[in-house]
């Protein structure tokens, strides 16, 4: 197994361009850093650096090494910083906001997993554009947003954005419909319900709304939109009733196997194609140098990632 002081002898010398300069680097006497260096070697099978008389430099298996290495040494900086942070920063107050979905699924898992950390959360929910203007403005710490592929969200310079979850877009039919069939939709066969009548958000510059709608005006088709609404399960309720066809995220349904019915009388279809999902975003404003969300967003980020993965 690797030692990570190896990891930063092999660093310090890549620095400094001799094991001199890494030991006065590291201020560690130059036989210790030829010691984890060899022990380096023996795991690798093969010298990790080379020495001439102008010093020394990594070889091609040791400059490898160190660009693995790298995400390593980082991780475990990025570790213990979090770690002693958590440990001063005592009891700590979160504006965090969220769009309706993602609340009733995964806030109150969320507003648990923190709280054990010292983190309270003071919670607002909206829809995504109001959401980033308030963390624009400062108002929120961090919010929880979505965006699908090609339709990227105004976010300032500021923020740290991190995709957090790919929620996958399901085609809602009603039972008795000839494509409710078990198993994913193609696009081609997603693009015959030209005809029919679909139920759109209530704005009308939804992201998901968007994607559906293009790809069909591309194919030189455009859409009855016969309702408008946010709410998911007015949405299913009229699928079951056949009154409309839409397009409805995962995670507002449930964990499902394709076809299964977890609305009586709505069949759900994955579309087998990887722009129809949308991405789930935490963006908090950045600090420092490399504009890194502060340690009690990164305690969020895995705590809404941990909900994600419990819905599964």
């Amino acid at each position: 197994m690797i030692d990570l002081r190896q990891l930063q002898a092999l660093r310090a010398v890549h620095a400094e361009g001799s094991v001199t300069g890494a030991a006065r680097r590291l201020a560690w006497s130059q036989p210790t850093v030829d010691y984890h260096l060899k022990n380096l070697d023996r795991l690798v099978g093969s010298p990790v650096i080379q020495r001439s008389a102008r010093g020394s430099s990594l070889t091609p298996v040791g400059v490898l090494l160190l660009d693995r290495g790298e995400e390593i040494l980082s991780l475990t900086d990025r570790a213990l910083r979090d770690a002693r942070d958590l440990t001063h920063m005592g009891r700590v107050r979160l504006r965090f906001g969220t769009f309706p979905t993602a609340a009733a699924r995964l806030l109150p898992s969320i507003v648990s997993q923190v709280d054990e950390l010292g983190i309270e959360v003071d919670a607002v929910l909206a829809e995504v554009a109001p959401l980033i203007d308030q963390v624009h403005h400062g108002t929120l710490d961090a919010v929880l947003v979505y965006s699908v592929p090609g339709y990227d969200l105004p976010f300032r310079n500021h923020l740290a954005v991190t995709e957090v979850h790919r929620d996958p877009l399901m085609l809602a039919l009603p039972a008795g419909h000839p494509l409710a069939v078990p198993g994913p939709i193609d696009v081609p066969t997603l693009l015959s319900l030209h005809d029919e009548r679909w139920l759109f958000g209530a704005t009308g510059e939804d992201p998901m709304d968007t994607i559906v709608i293009d790809a069909f005006r591309e194919a030189g088709h455009s859409l009855d939109v016969s309702i408008r609404s946010d709410d998911f399960q007015v949405l299913l309720g009229m699928v079951a009733a056949r009154m409309i066809v839409g397009m409805v995220p995962k995670l507002a349904v449930g964990s499902s196997h394709s076809g299964v019915q977890l609305h009586p009388g709505v069949v759900l279809r994955p579309v087998a194609h990887p722009d129809f999902a949308r991405s789930l975003l935490l963006a908090a404003p950045g600090e420092g140098a490399r504009r890194q969300p502060s340690t009690a967003v990164r305690q969020l980020a895995v705590a809404i990632r941990d909900s994600l993965a419990a819905l599964d």
